[in-house]
C-alpha cells in the first residue's frame, strides 16, 4: 500500500495550511509550520512548499535564504514555492535559487499536486543516484547503465549468454552503447582476465581491414619490415569485437568465416596456420537480413556471427533512463573538470527526456558534458541545453496570448502523463483526476496523436 507523500509548509497563513492539506485529499500529509526552521525537516519531509504571499520586498531574499538552508541538508527535499501573483522576474530568482517549481497564489490545486507527485519522483531519483554511488547499482552492467524495463532484459540476457563462448550479434542504431554492451559480455565472462580487442571495420580500404585483422610477415608486401600480429592473434584466449562488421567486405568475409569454423587464420604473406581460441562479438547498425537479399553480406557468415541477437533499443524508446544516464554524466564531468554543478532544474530534466535524441546514449552524453563545462552553478537551467534539445521548452515570448500559453501548458502536462502512466488512458484520466471521455476530447482539441506519445504508445489499449 502506498505511503503518503509528507509536505512540509512554511506559511504564516494557518488557515492556507489546513485549505491545501484538505484540498490535496488523499495521498498527502501537510504539516504546517511559522518557523523559518529546517530542523527535523530531512527526517520527516519528502516536499518542502514555501508560502510567499504575504512577504514583504525582502521576501525573495528570505525565501533564498531558507532554500540554501533546506539544500544543504544531506538529501534535500524539492522546494516548490508559492508566489502572490505571476512575477517572472521572481520566478527565474526563484528558480535560480534552487526551486523545484513556482505555482502562483491561489494555487489550482489538479497542477499543485501534480507537480507535488512528479517532485517525489525526483527526489526518489536522486536518492537511487547517491545509493548506487558506493557499489553497483542493480541498473548497472558494467559500463552500462539503465533502468528501464527493456534495458534490464538485455542485461539479465547478457549475464546468461555471457558464460556460454558462443558468437553475439549486437544491433542497433549509432550510439547506443554497442560497445559498452560486448565490453560487458566480454567482462562478465570466463575470458575476463584476458583481452578485449576492438576494430572497426567501417570506412576503411579493404587491404588495411585485412592487414588489421590477420597482420603480416616481414617482406609480405612493400614496407612490411617486419612481423605483425592482427587484431585475431592478439585476441587469442580473449574477446574480439568487430563493430560495424556490415561494411566488411566480401573478399575478406571467407577468411572470418574460416575463423569462426576452424579457429585458425594465415598472415599476410604466410601459409603457416595459426591457430586461436577466441570470442568473436559483432556489431551494426545496418540490416544485415536485407544485405543478403542483396547479395552483399554471406548468409553463412551471418548465420555464424547471430548464434545470440542483442538488440539495443534507441534512447527514444526507453526514456525512463535519460534522467538516470544525465546523472552519472553529470557527476562524472563536474568530477573530471572540478566543477561545482550537482543537478538539473526541472524544465532541463524535462526538455532531455521529451528529446527524440538521434545521436543515442552518445549524444546525451556530449550535451552534458557541454553544459558542465560552460556552467557555474549549482544547478544546469533549460536555457543553458542546446537550442535542439531544450526546443519547446524556452521563456514564454511576450507574443503569445494567455489562451495559447494556458493550451500549451495544458498539452505538455497532458501529454507528460500520458508518458507516465505507461501511455494508459485509463489510468492516466486517473492520475488527472478528469473522466476517461473528457481526457479523450482533450486529446483531440490539443491534437495529441500517437506521434506525440511515441513508439511506446503504439498498440496499447486499455
Amino acid at each position: 500500500m502506498a505511503t503518503d507523500l509528507r509536505v512540509w509548509f512554511c506559511t504564516p497563513d494557518k488557515g492556507l495550511g489546513q485549505v491545501i492539506s484538505n484540498a490535496l485529499g488523499p495521498g498527502f500529509e501537510v504539516r504546517c509550520t511559522e518557523e523559518e526552521l529546517t530542523s527535523g525537516l530531512d527526517k520527516w519531509s519528502e516536499l518542502a512548499l514555501l508560502d510567499l504571499r504575504t512577504s514583504t520586498e525582502s521576501g525573495s531574499d528570505w525565501a533564498l535564504q531558507l532554500m540554501a538552508e533546506i539544500r544543504r541538508l544531506p538529501l534535500p527535499p524539492p522546494i516548490i514555492v508559492i508566489l502572490p501573483e505571476e512575477d517572472r522576474t521572481l520566478t527565474l530568482i526563484m528558480m535560480e535559487g534552487g526551486a523545484y517549481d513556482v505555482v502562483y497564489s491561489p494555487p489550482d490545486i489538479l497542477e499543485l499536486r501534480l507537480i507535488l507527485k512528479r517532485a517525489s519522483r525526483f527526489r526518489e531519483l536522486e536518492w537511487e543516484l547517491a545509493q548506487c554511488r558506493p557499489q553497483e547499482s542493480v541498473g548497472r552492467l558494467h559500463g552500462l547503465i539503465g533502468q528501464s524495463e527493456k534495458m534490464q532484459g538485455i542485461f539479465a540476457l547478457a549475464k546468461k549468454i555471457a558464460a556460454c563462448d558462443v558468437s553475439v550479434l549486437i544491433t542497433g542504431e549509432t550510439g547506443t552503447g554497442k560497445e559498452l554492451l560486448a565490453r560487458a559480455i566480454h567482462q562478465s565472462s570466463p575470458r575476463a582476465s584476458q583481452s578485449f580487442v576492438a576494430f572497426s571495420c567501417a570506412n576503411l580500404p579493404e587491404t588495411l581491414v585485412e592487414d588489421e585483422l590477420f597482420g603480416h610477415e616481414k617482406g609480405a608486401f612493400t614496407g612490411a619490415v617486419g612481423l605483425r600480429r592482427g587484431r585475431i592473434e592478439i585476441a587469442d584466449r580473449g574477446t574480439l569485437f568487430l563493430d560495424e562488421i556490415g561494411d566488411l567486405g566480401l573478399a575478406l568475409q571467407p577468411k572470418l568465416l574460416r575463423v569462426l569454423q576452424e579457429r585458425t587464420f594465415e598472415r599476410l604473406g604466410s601459409s603457416t596456420p595459426v591457430n586461436v581460441n577466441l570470442r568473436v562479438i559483432c556489431a551494426t547498425n545496418r540490416n544485415l537480413g536485407e544485405m543478403i537479399q542483396q547479395g552483399k553480406f554471406r548468409e553463412d557468415l551471418y548465420y555464424r556471427l547471430n548464434v545470440v541477437e542483442l538488440h539495443l533499443p534507441p534512447l527514444r524508446e526507453r526514456r525512463d533512463d535519460i534522467p538516470v544516464l544525465a546523472y552519472c554524466f553529470l557527476e562524472r564531468f563536474a568530477s573530471q573538470f572540478g566543477k561545482k554543478v550537482k543537478r538539473f532544474s526541472r524544465l532541463s530534466l524535462q526538455a532531455m527526456e521529451e528529446y527524440n535524441w538521434p545521436g543515442n546514449v552518445r549524444e546525451l552524453e556530449n550535451v552534458v558534458q557541454r553544459v558542465v563545462v560552460l556552467s557555474e552553478t549549482e544547478t544546469v537551467e533549460v536555457w543553458q541545453l542546446p537550442p535542439a534539445v531544450r526546443s519547446g521548452y524556452e521563456e514564454p515570448q511576450p507574443e503569445l496570448t494567455y489562451e495559447e500559453e494556458v493550451r500549451r501548458f495544458k498539452r505538455r502536462l497532458l501529454v507528460r502523463t500520458l508518458r507516465e502512466c505507461g501511455w494508459r488512458k485509463a489510468k492516466s484520466a486517473r492520475t488527472l483526476g478528469v473522466a476517461r471521455g473528457y481526457l479523450h476530447r482533450l486529446m483531440h482539441q490539443l491534437e495529441i496523436s500517437e506521434d506525440d506519445l511515441g513508439e511506446a504508445a503504439r498498440g496499447i489499449s486499455d
